[in-house]
């Protein structure tokens, strides 16, 4: 990410001290030289940053045990019953794999090798260097430095965040649905640890709170099971991803406002630093671009979709296999919802991902209106067909849709 060769480059790797030109602040310094090549060896993203964070926020810092075998079974028995109703409820015919039970620290794990080429955009959209006048900067020694420190850090400084950001969406997510951003390989994987906990929190019979976890996961599988659905909102994605502009002085703002023994943290060194750098403020300052600005009518428009529609089926769903328990399921997860954390900050801001009250029911605002006019099996068939993502302007206006999609 640095300008102008890196120590392992240069012709004449003795001079940079000399030269005042090296983008490595510590050239001349060999501990802290060192210390430059490790954090800038791994391009624009430091991943041993960003798997050591997520593990440390998805295990809080305790041994995972493995899943109990009973457990698995018990998933995969309410994953039949599961099945069989979304696929009548849609129309659909699909194949559901097993689930696959995991735990926090796998989730985060395998969160971040599916999204790797995700953040690694992300992370060479922030680091780009901005078109700026460099005239003040170039005659001043310390600012000089302080431009190099930040080109340095800032592949570290992503890989935390992005680490920090797993981490702790592993602490609540139930699968891999939650975050409606589609994988390469498509499976159904549960966190078993975090659904049981919140059918305990909740007072939620055990067994209710799986199966209607099992729904959802289920509908999320089906929906990506679509191609052109699954491959638009992940290019979608990708753009937004892919068109920041950085503000290369927010991460000196952030640094110097950085307190590691502040209130917040509780005197704690480790959770200050992993709180500020779960806070995409200080990923060089993430400047929504005209691009992004343009591109989020459709960005929007196409997870209103996915989410209104596997809500949609969750709730159809469950109240045929849990009865009068199925709205106060749905209410306390959407409670959560509501709630809201640094990390909904971080994927909405981000990776353009807004999954709050208002897309929901914009969605499933939708994908009723599609079902009051064609009916509940119809709308699995339409959004099957070639080019069926909804507009902005459709998604308000399903009437409009189903004439575009059926030919009417």
């Amino acid at each position: 990410m640095a300008d102008g060769p890196t120590p392992d480059e240069s012709p004449d790797d003795g001079n940079d001290e000399q030269s005042g030109n090296s983008a490595n602040p510590f050239a001349g310094l060999p501990m802290f030289g060192d210390i430059a090549r490790a954090l800038q060896g791994q391009g624009p993203l430091n991943w041993d940053a960003a798997r050591q964070f997520s593990m440390l926020g998805a295990t809080q810092g305790q041994p995972e045990h493995n899943i109990d075998p009973a457990v698995r079974i018990a998933f995969a028995d309410l994953a039949r019953i599961a099945g069989m109703h979304v696929n009548d409820v849609t129309g659909a015919d699909t194949t559901f794999p097993e689930p696959r039970v995991v735990t926090r620290g796998t989730w985060a794990h395998e969160t971040l090798d599916a999204y790797r080429p995700l953040f690694t955009d992300m992370a060479t959209s922030l680091g780009q260097q901005p078109d700026v006048d460099t005239t003040d900067v170039s005659d001043d020694p310390m600012m000089q430095m302080m431009a190099g420190l930040s080109r340095m850090m800032a592949p570290a400084m992503m890989g935390m965040s992005v680490g920090s950001m797993v981490g702790q969406l592993s602490q609540r997510v139930f699968g891999l649905h939650d975050l409606p951003i589609p994988r390469d390989r498509q499976e159904v994987v549960l966190v078993g640890q975090t659904i049981d906990e919140f059918a305990a929190e909740s007072e939620i019979p055990l067994d209710q709170m799986r199966l209607w976890v099992l729904a959802h996961e289920l509908s999320g599988f089906q929906v990506f099971s679509i191609a052109h659905i699954r491959s638009g909102l992940a290019d979608l994605v990708r753009q937004h991803v892919g068109g920041f502009r950085p503000d290369p002085s927010a991460i000196a703002d952030k640094l110097g406002g950085f307190d590691p023994l502040g209130d917040d943290a509780s005197g704690d060194p480790m959770a200050a630093l992993q709180q500020a750098f779960s806070d995409p403020e200080i990923l060089l300052g993430a400047i929504e671009s005209d691009a992004q600005r343009a591109l989020r009518p459709r960005l929007d428009a196409a997870v209103a979709t996915v989410v209104g529609y596997t809500d949609w089926v969750v709730d159809a769903v469950a109240v045929r296999v849990i009865g009068g328990e199925a709205l106060r399921i749905a209410e306390a997860v959407r409670h959560q919802r509501a709630r809201g954390s640094s990390d909904d900050l971080f994927v909405e801001r981000l990776l353009g991902i807004r999954v709050g009250e208002e897309q929901v029911r914009r969605g499933k605002a939708f994908v009723q209106g599609v079902v009051d006019r064609s009916g509940e099996t119809e709308l699995t068939r339409l959004l099957g067909l070639p080019d069926s993502m909804p507009t902005p302007s459709e998604v308000d206006a399903p009437g409009l849709w189903i004439a575009r999609i059926s030919g009417e």
